[in-house]
């Protein structure tokens, strides 16, 4: 297994400012940007609130993260998840891989991706427009 760096993080900021990044020995590295899209159910949204239990969301993060770096072979993964109100269109999951080669570098990203879904405890409520609130109890555990 490479020597992998992996970098997790929940992020109260807009995930915007994500700058470029080269990873010595990486033939390949994929970026994935989860939006907030503009509707939830066919009705208009503003937003999403996501809310974390901290401590835990970070090490399943880390825990993901690693699990994949074996599992993939990668050589670098870079994982925020934004928390706090993130606005239609703006980015809530920002996910960096790198790897030798492109095959293992997709399959990781799918796969990170769907892990962190099922493991990590952050929860989504959405703001729906203006008039409209949402239902109390309809948070429901998922990301992007």
């Amino acid at each position: 297994m490479a020597n992998c760096d992996c970098e997790v993080a929940l992020v109260s900021a807009p995930l915007s400012s994500i700058s470029p990044e080269t990873t010595s020995g990486a033939g390949a590295m994929v970026e994935f940007f989860g939006n907030v899209r503009p509707l939830e159910n066919g009705e208009q949204i503003d937003g999403i609130e996501y809310e974390a239990h901290r401590e835990m969301a970070e090490h399943q993060l880390r825990k993901v993260a690693q699990e994949a770096a074996e599992r993939f072979d990668l050589l670098a993964i870079q994982l925020h998840h934004g928390v706090g109100f993130v606005a239609v269109g703006e980015t809530s999951l920002f996910l960096r891989v790198a790897a030798a080669h492109r095959g293992s570098a997709f399959e990781a990203s799918r796969w990170i991706v769907d892990e962190l879904k099922k493991r990590v405890p952050i929860w989504k409520s959405v703001r729906f427009g203006v008039g409209r609130k949402q239902e109390k109890g309809t948070s429901v555990p998922a990301l992007v």
